[in-house]
């Protein structure tokens, strides 16, 4: 059994290695450069009644840093989702254009990410009028039934999303598969 367990180690260990914290001034992530996605992501909303129009921006790459990138995102379902939502922080261009990153972007169905998804952020945009909204983003790769998905970019596709919202002393928790979920609620994932 111990044998086992050290296998184990010895096998995730090279993982751990590829994974670094990053945080900038609008976003915290966890970013693994293997998976070439975000392990996780903590921000609070800035700006929620914010004005700047994001006409013209486009994700770029961090030196140093191996991200996803056009490629990974061409000809399929998957959309460049922002995990620290744009809406959320365009104060003014300069911030807006931050949220580009691609550290701060995820593979994510596009059926969720313009869907549920983009409502419970609009909610957190609107909690933000009245408090302190922290959200934190952990993104999961389970193994099994052919997931996760590795694309021939190099990428892994996540399988969930598990959302945790704080607010005015309170915490929900949401988790959402990364498949289409066109017909639901957010409030179906708590």
């Amino acid at each position: 059994m111990k044998k086992l367990k050290l296998t184990s180690l010895l096998f995730l260990f090279p993982l751990l290695l590829q994974s670094q914290v990053i945080k900038t001034d609008i976003f915290t992530v966890e970013y693994d450069q293997k998976r070439q996605q975000p392990l996780w992501v903590e921000y609070t909303v800035q700006c929620p009644k914010g004005k700047a129009s994001r006409s013209g921006m486009d994700f770029y790459e961090v030196d140093g840093i191996n991200t996803s990138d056009d490629d990974d995102y061409y000809n399929n379902v998957w959309d460049k989702g922002h995990l620290a939502p744009t809406a959320s922080f365009n104060c003014d261009k300069e911030t807006l254009k931050k949220t580009f990153s691609y550290l701060n972007c995820a593979l994510q169905h596009q059926g969720l990410n313009r869907g549920v998804w983009k409502e419970l952020e609009e909610f957190e945009r609107n909690l933000a009028n009245f408090y302190e909204v922290k959200v934190r983003i952990d993104v999961i790769f389970e193994v099994g039934m052919g997931m996760p998905l590795f694309l021939d970019s190099g990428a892994v596709v996540p399988t969930d999303f598990i959302k945790t919202i704080k607010f005015g002393g309170k915490k929900v928790v949401f988790k959402f598969p990364n498949i289409d979920t066109k017909g639901t609620k957010w409030a179906d994932y708590l």
